[in-house]
């Protein structure tokens, strides 16, 4: 939706800028293009992104159906941490994925909350006060998240399995 707002505004710009030739006295015929419908942005296959820095990785791939649900995988490789890996499903809202993951870690299944903001072309990953009920940890006050630009997670090729 931002796309078509901004791609309007600069149409609307330039054809305000454009200054009018006076050597015609026809009046000039101009024809609205037939309004788009709502774009939704559904890539085929995976999206990947991956995080990499001193040996750490975190890599997440994911589909985003019509609905903008997120259904995908995500995994930490963090140096001096035990790796952990698992499903990842939640919602695009606005510009922001919020999704359960689910993650396995020393042969223990647990599920957190995980919010990453999309910008430029990556994702941020999203901190906060915690809660946890339920057996399941979640964000206190989402809309005090913080995010970290030092974990910003880039488009990368997706992994055949």
């Amino acid at each position: 939706m931002r796309r078509v707002l901004t791609l309007t505004t600069l149409i609307l710009t330039v054809l305000v800028s454009c200054k009018k030739e006076t050597t015609t006295t026809e009046p000039v015929q101009i024809t609205p293009s037939p309004p788009k419908e709502a774009e939704i942005v559904e890539p085929a296959g995976d999206q990947c992104y991956a995080w990499k820095a001193g040996g750490s990785i975190i890599e997440m791939s994911f589909n985003v159906n019509s609905h903008q649900e997120v259904n995908g995988k995500l995994s930490y490789n963090l140096v001096g941490k035990d790796r952990n890996e698992g499903t990842l499903i939640g919602n695009m809202k606005g510009d922001t994925l919020i999704a359960d993951y689910t993650f396995s870690s020393e042969g223990v299944s647990s599920v957190r909350e995980v919010a990453f903001l999309q910008k430029d072309g990556t994702f941020i990953e999203g901190y906060g006060d915690v809660v946890t009920a339920n057996d399941k940890v979640s964000f206190k006050d989402k809309t005090k998240l913080k995010f970290d630009a030092k974990n910003t997670l880039t488009k990368v090729d997706c992994k055949v399995e």
